[in-house]
């Protein structure tokens, strides 16, 4: 769609776009005219009050920039509990706990507590870490209604506890985290950085400086102008949560590939794109604040990085193999067949699941530490961790 065509920011959406973009555009001449594109897309998606995650506009659902699996079907969350009272189980209720990073709009917190509620499965603690205010806000209201009951084993952090035990959950998590953009140009592998153009912000490329970026570029393809992205703040992610785990399981659900698909040498432009009212954006400077800008992830690279923590890796496989595995179409076949929401339920589960929709792109990677049981629902359908 031409951008002309696009739904236009209210002018409140647009004063808070313009003042992000003086904000950047200072810091970018407080640094001497360039920034690399990692911290251009973390103050366009984290700057406090103005940035995409941390102001007032809405993310979410219908009225937003994008639907995740939780507003998609409940029965979403409510599988992915069946994975964790398996783990929940083994270690022990009374002592384990589950923590969900960046949790939307709290719909997977709430399907799965009351999953695991029914299961009589549920935890010391579900706790959020979650660094916007407002999406704070809209979590607790979310369990306020579906969940009130179980407010209280609810709790909100600024950082990852140590010594945790339990489940760490993430859900379209990594995908949302600063990317490097890197290109092949002249003969070598450059970092991409944003500058003040004529007309707003622009690419420029730099040598690299960084030994873990150019050591990152090593399995790229050589062929000229090759543009990819490279996740370094999503493996010091996973590094941060091996150490911050004791023991129990780490469950990341998100869309990418393993590396040598990632790096494949048709995908010349890399993955790097925006979300904007449903629309998709190929410009990452389109209205900053009120655009999503997001890239595919490397799960070769996040395997990497957790085994290089300690950590074990369980199983890595496709969304729907995960889902089915787990058991979602139990839960549509406790509806009459001839119900709307059975129909409706139908419908939102092969979206999760087929193939054209989310059931291949998405893929499920669990890791763990010191867990000895049988393999949780959900990791024992195909499993594709040979090709990481």
């Amino acid at each position: 769609m031409n951008q002309l065509q696009l739904p236009v920011p209210s002018s409140d959406a647009l004063e808070a776009s313009q003042a992000l973009c003086q904000h950047i555009a200072e810091t970018i001449d407080a640094h001497g005219g360039w920034i690399s594109f990692a911290d251009f897309m973390r103050l366009a998606m984290y700057t406090p009050a103005l940035g995409y995650y941390s102001g007032g506009a809405t993310k979410f659902g219908g009225a937003g920039d994008f639907v995740t699996a939780p507003e998609i079907s409940p029965f979403f969350g409510a599988t992915v509990a069946a994975t964790l009272a398996h783990v929940l189980d083994e270690i022990g209720q009374k002592s384990a706990s589950v923590l969900e990073v960046g949790a939307g709009t709290g719909q997977l917190a709430a399907q799965i507590l009351q999953e695991l509620e029914r299961r009589n499965a549920l935890p010391l603690h579900y706790a959020i870490l979650e660094l916007s205010g407002q999406l704070r806000e809209r979590q607790r209201q979310t369990l306020l209604t579906l969940v009130p009951h179980l407010i209280a084993r609810v709790q909100w952090l600024d950082a990852l506890p140590e010594d945790f035990v339990g489940i760490m959950l993430g859900n379209e998590v990594l995908d949302a985290m600063p990317c490097e953009l890197v290109q092949l140009a002249d003969g070598q592998w450059q970092q991409r950085g944003v500058i003040l153009g004529e007309h707003g912000f622009a690419l420029q490329n730099r040598p690299i400086q960084s030994a873990q970026l150019a050591a990152a570029c090593e399995p790229l393809p050589t062929i000229a102008n090759y543009t990819s992205e490279i996740h370094l703040e999503a493996q010091g992610f996973i590094a941060a949560l091996g150490q911050s785990l004791l023991r129990g399981m780490i469950l990341l659900i998100d869309y990418g590939f393993p590396q040598r698909e990632y790096y494949h040498p048709e995908r010349s432009m890399g993955t790097l794109i925006g979300h904007y009212r449903h629309h998709t954006i190929h410009d990452p400077f389109f209205y900053p604040g009120l655009t999503d800008i997001t890239c595919h992830i490397d799960f070769t690279a996040m395997y990497t990085a957790a085994e290089a923590s300690g950590l074990s890796l369980e199983g890595y496989t496709t969304q729907a193999s995960y889902l089915l595995d787990a058991g979602i179409l139990d839960f549509a076949q406790q509806l009459p067949t001839t119900s709307i929401d059975y129909m409706k339920s139908a419908a939102a589960i092969q979206k999760l699941t087929t193939h054209a929709e989310m059931g291949e792109i998405f893929k499920v990677i669990a890791f763990s530490k010191g867990l000895t049981g049988d393999t949780a629902p959900g990791l024992c359908g195909r499993d594709r961790s040979g090709e990481l």
